[in-house]
């Protein structure tokens, strides 16, 4: 089972909301996952994102590939600590 770390979209139209999840790659944008690991809100002011980064790294240490956008939003987290 290929596992990804990516984003979920929710929220209205034209506002987007997004939470960071684990889920199978399989799996519909929106649909199943397996453990929901932050979120990300582009339109609030400042951005607002959160993230468990021992969460994060749990996963990528057992495999689970993260999206281009998932990664950039991770590096953004990390220096923000």
């Amino acid at each position: 089972m290929a596992v990804k770390i990516r984003l979920k979209r929710i929220g209205m139209k034209k506002q987007p909301h997004y939470r960071v999840v684990v889920a199978d790659a399989r799996a519909p944008r929106d649909g199943r996952f397996i453990e929901e690991i932050g979120y990300y809100n582009p339109k609030s002011e400042p951005v607002s994102l959160q993230l468990d980064l021992a969460k994060v790294d749990e996963w990528i240490k057992n495999g689970a590939q993260p999206t281009e956008t998932v990664r950039s939003l991770i590096r953004k987290a990390k220096e923000q600590q």
